[in-house]
């Protein structure tokens, strides 16, 4: 083929796709557009700044010791590669089923299937684990009520506020998560004082040399917990999803992914650097957040008690708005003909009630682990939803990178947030591999590695079984 057939098998290629993509946005139409951007914003935080920093954590001190704070400072950088490409193609198609509509449009129908269907069985996981953390917090305060009756209770309330208007699930999420990021900045400034105040009896930096070194387990060990600082960071997306429901996408999409992952760098890293100052890194544990151990140390008990409150409240924040993406992730594979047609369906208020419902499935696995699994029901849900997440990243970074050439053989101008284009995706995707296949190194994720390959498989299958049935060709 002749240099200017190829382009301008490209050119029609690439006008066929931005069919495609308003093709695509019809087909999720009906959903309301009424959040604002703090409220996109907000929503993006409560979804992540949940048991990934409260109590997650735990398990990222102990595989680096005092260097988690390189660990989540390196794993910022890499959700930031996962943010601009996502910014750039929500804002150039805002839907619901964000990645997963991109992939179908960008890249190919496959990979629009697969990422939806993966990321919605990995949230649902992820919404269990968030109620078995809200269960394990409660202890503190009743230990003799069984973990049971607060999963049925949380849950029942978390599906409540999803069949609200949408415009009532944003301001009251804006405020859930308000408490946290109020709390955390106040938990900073506390901790800082505790630490230059020469309360801890010790040098400032003490605890951060003291017990085997800045890196007790070496650079790997500092690598493992890029793992942890990941997982944390998993949620970030789901202001991709909101684009579909903001009043002005364009504008609130990449204001809102800036403020958020702004915020939730300061936070992790910021609050690790306090954590380990004032606790010996090996006096970190699962059983207790901390955040918790750190008000216990400097013989604060009513703050021990009030700080459980917002990490229960994180929790709970966190699952509320996994809950939200979840249900679009299932409304919009719903939509695409690749789930049945009632989960498509919306209330007079606009909301995807039947995928609400179906999407919560996950709290009612948390009630058996508990039962079954009581001491490692959270570590054991975590590390089977952990293959989803880097997955999705990937292939959205993948996307990224068609998307761009898509766009260039359009001539379409585009919003560009990545500065070094394609190039800061393929990096991303890279680094992300890598942190996939550091998980084998990690004794409560070496399900993920283990359930990815097969899992890969089934999906492939169902996609397979869903095209002979709708009789659709593969882009």
């Amino acid at each position: 083929m002749r240099e200017d057939e190829k382009l301008e098998s490209g050119v029609t290629s690439a006008v066929g796709t931005l069919a495609t993509a308003e093709e695509e946005a019809r087909r999720e139409s009906g959903l309301r557009r009424t959040l604002n951007s703090l409220q996109v914003a907000m929503i993006g935080i409560g979804c992540t700044l949940g048991t990934g920093l409260f109590l997650g954590s735990s398990i990222a001190v102990e595989l680096a010791g005092p260097a988690v704070i390189v660990s989540f400072a390196a794993g910022a950088l890499i959700a930031l590669t996962v943010m601009w490409a996502l910014a750039e193609m929500s804002v150039e198609l805002p839907t619901a089923g964000a990645f997963g509509v991109h992939a179908e449009v960008y890249f190919s129908r496959w990979a629009g299937f697969a990422i939806r269907f993966t990321y919605w069985v990995c949230l649902v996981v992820i919404i269990g684990s968030e109620v078995v953390a809200a269960a394990i917090f409660c202890q503190l305060w009743l230990p003799n009520v069984p973990a049971w009756l607060w999963i049925v209770g949380f849950s029942l309330a978390m599906i409540y506020m999803n069949t609200l208007a949408v415009e009532n699930f944003g301001t009251i999420e804006y405020w859930f998560a308000m408490i946290k990021v109020v709390t955390v900045a106040a938990f900073l400034v506390v901790g800082t004082g505790i630490i230059f105040a020469g309360k801890l009896g010790h040098a400032a930096t003490a605890n951060y040399t003291a017990i085997g070194g800045f890196l007790p387990h070496g650079w790997s060990g500092a690598g493992l917990g890029v793992t942890i600082a990941i997982f944390s960071y998993l949620g970030l997306e789901v202001v991709a999803s909101t684009a579909g429901e903001a009043v002005d996408p364009r504008a609130a999409v990449p204001r809102a992914f800036r403020r958020t992952l702004f915020t939730l760098a300061l936070f992790y890293v910021g609050g690790l650097e306090v954590v380990v100052a004032i606790v010996p890194w090996t006096q970190i544990g699962l059983g207790e957040s901390p955040f918790v151990r750190v008000f216990e140390i400097a013989g604060l008990p009513a703050a021990k008690h009030i700080m459980n409150f917002v990490v229960l409240s994180a929790a709970l924040s966190s699952a509320t708005c996994n809950l939200y993406f979840c249900s679009r992730l299932l409304f919009s594979l719903s939509r695409g003909t690749y789930a049945p047609a009632i989960f498509g369906r919306l209330s007079k208020r606009g909301m995807p009630v039947p995928a609400v419902l179906a999407s919560s499935v996950g709290m009612a696995a948390a009630l058996l682990l508990e039962h079954f699994f009581h001491n490692t029901a959270f570590v054991f849900m975590i590390g089977v939803a952990f293959f989803g997440g880097p997955f999705v990243w990937i292939m959205t970074l993948v996307t990224h990178v068609a998307f761009r050439r898509k766009m260039a053989a359009a001539g379409r101008e585009i919003l560009k947030f990545a500065p070094l284009g394609i190039w800061t995706s393929v990096i991303g995707a890279v680094a992300l591999l890598g942190v996939l296949i550091s998980t084998w190194w990690v004794p409560a994720f070496h399900v993920a590695l283990m359930a990815g390959p097969p899992w890969l498989l089934f999906v492939t299958g169902l996609y397979w079984v869903w095209k002979r049935k709708a009789g659709a060709s593969v882009r």
